[in-house]
């Protein structure tokens, strides 16, 4: 009954979601000389090509750059649905 509410509110856990993760792009871009439409695509990309292997949850996977010295490192979380039984 809330999620029918929120929807009638126009509450949208799935746009927030996306923005938020646009966000995060967009500041991981600060912190690097990486564009955010690369890391974009990147996450796209990455979201595609492991989508056809395992069933992923696409609305929750996160790209986080961090940085160790000079090194820079790009993570992703990436969280797997259950799998599927076959009879």
């Amino acid at each position: 009954m809330k999620k029918l509410f929120e929807r009638m509110l126009g509450r949208d856990d799935r746009s927030a979601n996306q923005a938020k993760e646009r966000l995060k792009l967009v500041l991981i871009h600060d912190r690097t000389d990486i564009a955010p439409g690369v890391l974009e695509n990147l996450r796209d990309e990455i979201i595609g090509v492991i989508s056809r292997h395992i069933d992923i949850d696409t609305s929750a996977v996160r790209l986080e750059m961090t940085h160790e010295g000079r090194q820079q490192r790009l993570i992703a979380d990436i969280p797997l649905l259950p799998a599927k039984r076959r009879r």
